[in-house]
């Protein structure tokens, strides 16, 4: 199909005439002879953001129903139940994408596989513990870590090169772009399950950057997103690359501030030179904030940390 494209895309000057769609990226699929180079623009289309269901008027007020339920179209604009929903989507997924991806011949084990990675969700990513929790060889962790990425399942946070003369981790960290998927991963059944659990934190942190990669997607740009760890446990959760210009981001899941909120983004400030104004912490509650360290969000109003201008 694709070759039968680049010669009528050759042949006739009609740009946007063929639209393809699909749950993976289909042009890097290695079984895919034509790249159409040249020829076409991809666009990545994640799940609803927060901006969009905002402006839909589907947006819960709730920050746990939020991500419990995820933002898939059918379960967050069709009141789909997401217990049901996201275990027939994994299924599906498993069933259809994989064998089309990759020749996965374990399919019990690949999901297991997939639930053992929501078990790490915000955490740096130890590709041979993950191997020896599986039952497999790296080699094919690392496959299989290729196929969740390449089918938007999951996306790799890179630490961030600059090191201030600090030494520090080179791992990435482990996130799901949709957090009702992890959630149903994890076993999770109501948002006052996910209240008291253990991944609370790593699953608020995966759905505030999970936003800011849509933000970025949907302006059609490639996002320039990092995290940034020194060898002594000092951490930023996200820091924004906007040319020269650094934006720390510290994301905590408690509903009321707290001055320790704040210790790493002074740490960062001092050690980096650079100045708090643009320092933003995202926390669970709603109310918006203006201090001397930086910026207060509340996580429906995580998109002004791109409209900060």
């Amino acid at each position: 199909m694709l070759s039968y494209i680049q010669v009528y895309v050759d042949q006739h000057e009609k740009p946007g005439f063929f639209i393809l769609t699909g749950s993976q990226n289909l042009l890097l699929n290695e079984k895919v002879p034509q790249s159409l180079a040249g020829r076409v623009a991809i666009l990545t289309l994640l799940p609803f953001s927060i901006g969009e269901a905002k402006e839909e008027g589907i947006l819960s007020s709730n920050y746990l129903k939020a991500i419990f339920k995820g933002f898939y179209p059918r379960v967050l604009a069709k009141n789909y139940s997401p217990l049901t929903w996201y275990s027939s989507y994994i299924q599906t997924y498993v069933e259809r994408d994989v064998r089309q991806i990759r020749n996965v011949t374990n399919l019990s084990l690949f999901q297991h596989f997939i639930e053992l990675c929501a078990g790490r969700i915000g955490q740096l990513l130890n590709v041979s513990s993950l191997a020896n929790d599986c039952g497999i060889n790296t080699a094919t962790a690392n496959s299989w870590l290729s196929i969740l990425q390449s089918s938007y399942i999951i996306f790799m946070l890179r630490p961030h090169h600059k090191n201030f003369s600090k030494r520090i981790v080179k791992s990435p960290k482990l996130y799901f772009y949709d957090t009702g998927l992890a959630c149903s991963l994890l076993g999770i059944k109501s948002e006052n399950e996910l209240l008291k659990h253990y991944l609370r934190g790593g699953l608020f942190e995966s759905f505030v950057i999970s936003e800011f990669m849509k933000y970025e997607y949907n302006k059609g740009e490639r996002p320039r997103l990092y995290f940034w760890r020194d060898n002594h446990g000092h951490e930023i959760d996200c820091i924004i690359e906007e040319g020269q210009k650094l934006t720390p981001v510290e994301i905590k899941a408690g509903k009321t501030i707290n001055s320790s909120f704040f210790d790493e983004l002074k740490y960062w400030n001092e050690i980096s030179g650079i100045k708090p104004i643009n320092n933003f912490l995202i926390y669970s509650g709603n109310e918006n904030q203006k201090r001397s360290i930086g910026n207060v969000l509340g996580w429906q109003s995580l998109d002004k940390v791109f409209r900060k201008k």
